[in-house]
């Protein structure tokens, strides 16, 4: 039985929808744009600014020493000059849950919050930003227990609360209830405003407009609330589209029904395997190191879960925009739309994508994953019809001038190769190492290769890989957060400053790393770090 479980496609998609109440007839009469939202105090024009990135940190295991914490004040050193903070998904571990807000992410980010001076005392729900914090969610955020583990994670709470450097799973009674944990800690969730009082709400909260429609106003120290799981904001004429790429990585199957020359039966045989060293940890989660076992059962569960999808997939759509009974066609047209719109809308000088899972990767868990493959494959079709609509307008320009990602536990930098699609030459950032357990680049290397047209051919590399290294004495995590300064004028170029917090022999230390992002249609440097 699996420890965690991961809702349908179908059901994300439906439980999201009601919680904002998707194209209420009141919405659609008032012209409100459910996927816009207006910052506060942006520019007009296009200034120079930053902001800051971090994923992939919502742990509370670490309660006496927590590199999240750690990561936390390194941002608070470049806070005053950051217009907002971007993350990246999987905001609070194991699975979501409204239970762990508190510790996992409340405490570790207090400063960003009105009322930080005394955390406990804010609800999860209730939260204001006093500056803008932009998440989008990752595959955590949606997670469930599985009926025994949440028993048995109630029943050992007095034990493990007495054994916490031993075993501590970090996870209560429940889970996040697909998603509704996330939804009330950030989304207007607009099914709890009562129907008589919903035209004042959007009188009050829905007051700016972009283009013909009305949108939601995010207010710092007012309200700071996100408008969809999915949505797009301007920042000094720069475009960033946030999305939901837990509703875009369905694994699709090869024309002959299988993955990459493996077929069903293959496929289950390689689960009941991972199942078996899975169960085997957990019996001896009362062993030696259980942190370093939790840690471990948390990498097989997502194999696990990933086999999954594959076994259970079927003859997915061959484009991103047809109806797939279990993909997400609507937010994939809208991304479409809205780069479009973008690109033709002479006061945006730039396009930046924020996703969880990263399309290219070399973090030794993730590369190999039929979801990474297949959120791959959905932007592609994405960017190519883009490209395919706008033609010359583009000046062979790439549709978007970088992509932000986290899912892997790891800081890396990927600039794509000439891949005979819109995707080529765009440089690709995870930044997915800020908190949770670190992992190290996969032994193959740091150029990935994907079958195209029949045959191997090598797609990216990444330029510099920041995650986990060494063994014993000598393991080093170096936890990270990324800053991106973003030029005046146009066209923009942009320039990193990653954030190091590393542990190494049981002690701390800081460092800051310049990190050069290559330009949109140009091969990029290794940086020298």
């Amino acid at each position: 039985m699996n420890l965690a479980t991961d809702p349908r496609i179908s059901v994300k998609i439906r439980k999201m929808q009601e919680r904002v109440r998707w194209a209420h007839p009141l919405l659609q009469h008032q012209r409100i744009d459910q996927t816009r939202l207006s910052l506060a105090n942006s520019p007009n024009r296009h200034e120079a600014f930053s902001f800051l990135v971090i994923g992939d940190s919502g742990t509370g295991r670490y309660r006496t020493d927590s590199p999240q914490r750690r990561v936390a004040l390194r941002l608070l050193e470049q806070r005053s000059s950051a217009a907002f903070l971007i993350h990246t998904g999987d905001v609070v571990y194991l699975v979501g849950s409204s239970e762990q807000y508190r510790d996992n992410f409340i405490q570790p980010y207090r400063e960003w919050l009105v009322g930080g001076e005394n955390p406990l005392e804010i609800s999860y729900d209730r939260m204001i930003f006093n500056q803008p914090f932009l998440p989008v969610p990752g595959n955590h955020d949606y997670y469930d227990l599985s009926p025994w583990l949440s028993l048995l994670s109630g029943l050992t709470t007095p034990l493990r609360s007495l054994l916490r450097r031993a075993i501590d799973l970090d996870v209560g009674w429940h889970g996040s209830f697909q998603g509704d944990a996330y939804a009330r800690a950030f989304l207007d969730v607009l099914r709890a405003v009562p129907e008589a009082s919903l035209a004042s709400h959007m009188e009050r909260h829905y007051v700016s407009r972009f283009g013909d429609a009305r949108c939601l106003s995010y207010r710092p120290g007012v309200f700071t609330r996100l408008p969809n799981r999915y949505y797009a904001y301007r920042y000094a004429g720069v475009d960033f589209f946030a999305l939901d790429s837990n509703t875009f990585n369905q694994p699709r199957p090869d024309a002959d029904g299988s993955w990459a020359g493996r077929g069903v039966e293959q496929l289950a045989m390689e689960r009941r395997a991972l199942e078996s060293r899975r169960d085997r940890l957990i019996a001896q989660l009362f062993g030696a190191d259980g942190g370093e076992q939790i840690e471990e059962i948390e990498q097989i569960e997502e194999q696990i879960l990933d086999l999954g999808k594959q076994i259970e997939a079927g003859f997915g759509s061959d484009s991103a925009c047809d109806d797939d009974t279990d993909g997400d066609p609507d937010q994939l047209c809208w991304l479409r739309d809205q780069l479009i719109r973008s690109w033709r809308d002479p006061r945006a000088r730039g396009r930046i994508l924020i996703l969880h899972h990263p399309p290219y990767v070399t973090e030794v868990t993730k590369w190999s994953q039929a979801q990474t493959l297949a959120v791959r494959r959905r932007l592609r079709e994405v960017m190519d019809a883009v490209a395919a609509e706008l033609g010359s307008e583009v000046g062979g320009a790439p549709p978007v001038n970088l992509v932000l990602s986290g899912h892997a536990h790891c800081f890396e930098i990927i600039q794509s190769f000439d891949t005979g699609h819109a995707d080529s030459l765009i440089p690709w950032i995870v930044c997915g190492g800020s908190g949770y357990s670190l992992r190290r680049q996969r032994p193959e290397g740091t150029e990935l290769q994907e079958s195209l047209g029949g045959q191997l051919t090598s797609v990216a590399r990444s330029n510099l890989f920041v995650g986990r290294q060494g063994h014993g004495r000598k393991l080093r995590r170096p936890y990270s957060a990324l800053r991106i300064d973003v030029s005046a004028g146009s066209p923009m170029t942009l320039r990193g400053t990653l954030l190091v917090a590393e542990k190494g022999r049981g002690s701390w230390s800081d460092q800051t790393i310049d990190v050069p992002i290559p330009q949109p249609g140009q091969r990029g440097e290794t940086p020298s770090c």
